[in-house]
């Protein structure tokens, strides 16, 4: 997507928001749009096309585009502000594309798509991955690649699987991703915690641990950490890698997020590893299709063996109809192209929730500062509970997330609230935040006023 394109859905949307457009409102002519913002007609029909999919607008043939008369785009939206779920945005899903790749899939594969397939994946879709990653600075090969059905399925595995060195114990930032959680809780498997702040984490406590715990590996979100949305510098990035390799440490790295950096610069933990010790995870689901279900796995070779044989005692094979339309898509060159689109669209919506934060939050919070990425955090005051801010605001129709259940049982937790944007649409997000500012100044006069009675 060109970034004229945005700013044309985005100038239209602020006009509405602003009171400049009101309802039945006629907007410029196709022409008048192409020679304001200096761009060919395709982009102005592609914008308006794209506004009428969110039913803010509407074509009468012969006449032009038309501001619907039920519009909800008033600062006071009544519908609901979801910063809960973490999909992608439903207005970016390529339905179209990936309908014609699974098609083709189908008549492709249509020997296939009923019977047991190799349970590494697809060669063919494997050498596609290995391609796509080079653009992350993951340089590897097909048979270094695992295909799993999504990346809690290859979360859930190394979890349960012995490591080649032999030890026990996982290490998580704290917080983190809960799915992490209930892998170790499932698989009864001993954690240990490191606290991640604005700052990052503590190398010399991060040391300590490595070599005093007995971690079999770190579990580690270096770009877009959910849920603070922090990412590591490229120096802290292979600090980690020199210190797991002197103490005998796998990391797995959930990279699940990263493919929406806009900075060039930075590259995983796998581009500074020399000794075969980070597994890299690579999702289709957060920036694409939740539903597809397929993720890709790098692993050591040493691990191959032991890791497909876990694969095969859960599914046997991800699904191949999948895999085809995914590698149909990425050939393609579709996949790259709807990076490009999502990456300024997501860049756009955390600049709006950070400005808004910044503008709006009440004094005695404190709040992440995410370049890009789903997630920003708020952290509380200490006389303000999460959990009873969630359960306000869920009542006025404002969606957040407590934090508590990304800690591990026997961890300090943070009081803590994640924000998520990818559902969240951009003429919502200041709004939902006045509502989570007033909301977190309620309770904190209530609870300030119940203690000056005592």
């Amino acid at each position: 997507m060109s970034t004229k394109y945005i700013k044309i859905v985005e100038e239209i949307k602020n006009q509405l928001t602003n009171g400049i457009l009101v309802a039945g409102s006629k907007l410029p002519s196709v022409r008048q749009l192409s020679e304001t913002f200096s761009c060919s007609k395709n982009t102005v029909i592609k914008a308006y096309s794209e506004l009428e999919k969110e039913h803010l607008v509407y074509a009468i043939p012969q006449s032009g585009y038309y501001i619907v008369n039920e519009f909800a785009l008033s600062a006071e939206d009544p519908t609901i502000v979801d910063f809960l779920s973490a999909g992608p945005d439903n207005h970016l899903i390529p339905y179209l594309e990936f309908q014609h790749c699974l098609n083709q899939a189908i008549e492709m594969y249509k020997k296939d798509i009923f019977t047991y397939s190799d349970h590494q994946g697809f060669y063919s879709l494997r050498t596609e991955i290995v391609k796509n990653l080079q653009d992350s600075q993951v340089f590897t090969e097909p048979d270094r690649v695992v295909i799993v059905s999504g990346s809690q399925q290859a979360i859930h595995l190394l979890t349960a699987l012995p490591f080649p060195n032999g030890k026990k114990n996982i290490l998580i930032e704290q917080p983190t991703y809960f799915g992490m959680i209930e892998s170790l809780q499932i698989h009864q498997v001993s954690a240990f915690g490191i606290e991640l702040s604005m700052n990052g984490i503590d190398l010399d406590r991060l040391e300590y641990i490595f070599k005093h715990n007995d971690i079999k590996f770190f579990y580690i979100i270096p770009r877009f950490h959910n849920p603070l949305g922090h990412s590591y510098t490229n120096n802290e990035k292979k600090k980690i890698v020199e210190l797991a390799n002197k103490y005998d440490v796998y990391i797995v790295e959930d990279d699940f997020l990263g493919e929406l950096d806009r900075n060039k610069k930075s590259d995983p933990l796998f581009s500074y590893d020399t000794s075969g010790r980070v597994i890299y995870i690579q999702s289709f689901s957060k920036v694409f299709l939740p539903g597809l279900r397929i993720a890709g796995v790098v692993l050591p070779k040493i691990m191959m063996n032991d890791f497909l044989r876990y694969k095969f005692s859960s599914d046997f094979n991800s699904s191949v109809l999948s895999q085809g339309a995914l590698e149909i898509y990425l050939k393609s060159g579709m996949y790259k192209s709807h990076l490009k689109k999502i990456k300024e669209v997501y860049f756009h919506k955390m600049q709006l929730l950070k400005r808004a934060c910044e503008e709006l939050l009440p004094h005695g919070t404190h709040y992440t500062q995410p370049d890009s990425g789903f997630y920003l955090s708020i952290y509380l005051p200490e006389n303000v509970s999460a959990k009873r801010l969630a359960l306000l605001l869920s009542e006025k129709l404002i969606l957040i997330d407590d934090a508590d259940r990304m800690f591990l049982t026997n961890y300090k937790k943070d009081n803590l609230i994640r924000l998520c944007i990818s559902q969240v649409q951009d003429h919502q997000i200041k709004w939902g935040v006045k509502m989570i500012a007033e909301t977190i100044t309620l309770l904190s006069n209530k609870r300030n006023y119940y203690y000056s009675l005592l």
